[in-house]
């Protein structure tokens, strides 16, 4: 049985959604707005999201990017937002796929069938806080604390950071991160790998010569241990 996250402040919407969706045995969680969202995605690792972007409390892009942040887990944007430029910002920020209101219940529900079988196995699995024995690193909030306080870190630091944790245990090539974290024409900038890998280590190792947790793999490239 799916788990679906429903996120719309429309009662009628909502309601409707629910009903149908547990008529087809979906387990069903519904939020409101953006933070209830954000939190209940976190707790309850659905299988998909329907979310509306016009939300009270943030935009849905936010919440799309608080949920990419340390989740593949797939996202069908609903929403009465119909120009291009609005679908590419959304599907752009991590949305899988877009529905525009008013919309035809039987094809919502083609659309996240579709969702379904394109998700990788525990695409909703994925740890929302990852801690180790120096830091605890929130990916959904964004935030990282050590020794009980919040470390401050760039953006591109966070990125970096991001990437590495979300590939846990696992070497990534200098080339993915430079793409990943500078964007697609970059691939042989290593200095600044080394440049933002120093700076991480300072913040967060407890002895930045001899790191523990953010590793380096000589001429291939970085990875995060617990």
């Amino acid at each position: 049985m799916h788990r679906v996250l429903v996120v719309d402040d429309e009662p009628q919407i909502l309601r409707a959604l629910v009903i149908n969706l547990k008529a087809r045995e979906y387990e069903v969680d519904t939020a409101v707005d953006g933070a209830s969202a954000l939190r209940l995605a976190a707790d309850r690792h659905p299988d998909v999201v329907i979310l509306d972007l016009g939300l009270p409390d943030m935009d849905g892009v936010r919440v799309i990017g608080g949920i990419r942040g340390w989740s593949r887990v797939p996202i069908i944007v609903l929403s009465a937002r119909q120009t291009s430029d609005e679908k590419v910002e959304a599907l752009d920020a991590g949305a899988d796929d877009y529905v525009t209101k008013p919309f035809g219940m039987d094809e919502l529900l083609a659309r996240l069938r579709a969702a379904v079988r394109r998700a990788e196995p525990g695409a909703g699995g994925e740890e929302a806080v990852v801690e180790t024995d120096g830091f605890t690193v929130d990916l959904a909030a964004k935030k990282v604390h050590r020794e009980g306080r919040d470390v401050r870190l760039t953006p591109t630091e966070w990125h970096l950071l991001e990437v590495l944790i979300r590939n846990a245990g696992r070497l990534v090539g200098q080339k993915q991160l430079l793409r990943e974290v500078w964007g697609p024409s970059y691939g042989t900038e290593t200095n600044y790998l080394r440049v933002y890998m120093a700076q991480l280590r300072r913040k967060l190792e407890a002895d930045p010569s001899a790191p523990r947790h953010l590793i380096t793999e000589p001429g291939m490239g970085y990875r995060f241990e617990r």
